[in-house]
């Protein structure tokens, strides 16, 4: 996978991993109902926050890492016809795995 985004700061860009169709009873949920789902890989993370010294904080996370982000937490951009989800790295809620 090559983005060619690179996150500024403490930003992180992450691809949300859809999660696998359960059809119960025959009723198939149409995507506009369904819920975002919670767990995204890290695609891609900025050089880190910049703190009152000049140094910088070094990032938590880092490319290929599965993280959970909230459901409504940061912004969704469009790439190359591919969905992504850019957002700072204190709205990320744990690294799974």
């Amino acid at each position: 996978m090559s983005v060619k985004v690179r996150p500024l700061h403490d930003r992180v860009l992450v691809k949300r991993l859809e999660l696998e169709e359960e059809v119960r009873g025959g009723i198939i949920i149409p995507d506009t109902a369904k819920e975002k789902p919670q767990e995204a890989e890290v695609v891609a993370v900025g050089p880190g926050k910049l703190q009152d010294d000049g140094s910088r904080q070094p990032m938590d996370v880092k490319a290929g890492d599965r993280v959970l982000v909230g459901k409504y937490s940061g912004s969704d951009i469009k790439i190359d016809a591919e969905n992504y989800v850019i957002l700072r790295e204190d709205e990320i809620l744990a690294i799974v795995g």
